[in-house]
């Protein structure tokens, strides 16, 4: 069986049940589009979230927010730079970065299994509390369950938070336009393969760590002198190249991107060797992408290096007017290929 890409061609893809879910539908490429393009949005449908933002933008008494919900069942739960404690605080802090807002509460909801050790449960909590007073966020209510042994795996996450959008604020993946600038945070994929060096017990001479932090203070540094950004998305769950595979549909334009310009650690991009897996689909957690007009690229690439959490910025690429929906990339050797979404499930229970 073979899955046509865009008219440009075939290629042999993964056959998957479709009358159950695999662990691919969590993976946030294509199958994690099928999922919710098949049998979640139909049943929900509004404008609101059919904008496919990281966060839903409301308005409400005059003012903007930005409202969002995650979940976190990262294995093993404490890993290199972090835990699923500041994952989670900062992944949902990061949601509602991405749609330019100043993210202000959280809830929390625990879902503990019995038999889940005390000592660990004050680490995850404490963890917790730590990201959220370094975003500047307040978790103001909650929930707990515990269920029965064996049917859990320790302990999952659910955060949701709010903030506010300043008016002037008017990010969407579909404002991404031929020209734009595509500009990336900082070296790719080291969450990822933070946590698989741990469940594999690979060793480097340099250790490879989770860039988990939360991203609202670098956003608020890059709208201050880029006002007008497109575009904000933290490529999490499928990587750089889910990403910008979303923002090309949504936008309706091709995006061609320099493998060249893409910065990476020699010991992440080792580690993705060794494991056999492209660094652009591999997770992140405290990396964005910001797509710019090109009068305004500059400025931001500077405020980002100049936050403690953009010092390795680079412009990786741009928008164009060819191969709408599509991202391409030219690659080392000089020949292009297309970055497509990811098929199945390369890493599963990475965040």
């Amino acid at each position: 069986m073979k899955e046509t890409n865009n008219g440009l061609g075939s290629c042999p893809a993964p056959v998957f049940p479709r009358d159950a879910i695999v662990l691919g539908h969590g993976s946030g490429g294509r199958l994690t589009r099928r999922l919710l393009d098949d049998v979640i949005l139909p049943a929900f449908q509004n404008p609101i979230l059919d904008s496919g933002h990281d966060a839903a933008v409301i308005e409400a008494g005059g003012a903007r927010f930005a409202f969002t919900t995650d979940s976190y069942i990262v294995h093993p739960i404490v890993f290199p730079g972090g835990d699923i404690g500041d994952l989670a605080i900062n992944g949902t802090v990061n949601d509602l970065a991405m749609c330019g807002a100043r993210p202000l509460y959280l809830s929390a909801a625990l879902i503990l299994e019995e038999g889940f050790p005390m000592e660990a449960l004050h680490r995850v909590v404490h963890s917790m509390r730590r990201a959220a007073d370094a975003a500047g966020v307040l978790l103001v209510t909650g929930d707990t369950k515990v269920v029965d042994r064996g049917k859990g795996d320790g302990v999952f996450i659910n955060t949701s938070g709010i903030g506010v959008v300043p008016g002037h604020v008017r990010i969407d993946p579909s404002r991404a336009a031929p020209g734009d600038v595509v500009i990336v945070s900082g070296a790719i994929a080291s969450h990822g393969m933070a946590i698989m060096s741990v469940r594999e017990g690979l060793e480097f001479e340099s250790p490879i760590e989770s860039d988990t932090a939360p991203l609202n203070d670098l956003v608020a540094a890059i709208l201050a002198v880029a006002p007008d950004t497109h575009v904000l998305r933290d490529p999490t769950r499928g990587g750089v190249a889910s990403a910008l595979n979303e923002i090309a549909a949504k936008s309706r334009c091709g995006i061609a991107l320099n493998e060249d310009a893409i910065p990476i650690d020699p010991a992440t991009e080792g580690a993705c060797e060794i494991l056999g897996l492209d660094p652009l689909y591999v997770a992140n957690e405290g990396k964005l992408i910001a797509i710019v007009a090109p009068e305004e690229a500059a400025a931001a690439l500077d405020a980002m290096r100049g936050h403690p959490l953009g010092l390795r910025a680079e412009i990786i690429g741009e928008v164009t007017a060819r191969d709408p929906g599509i991202v391409v990339m030219k690659t080392r050797v000089g020949s292009t290929r297309i970055v497509d979404m990811l098929s199945g499930e390369q890493l599963p229970r990475i965040c």
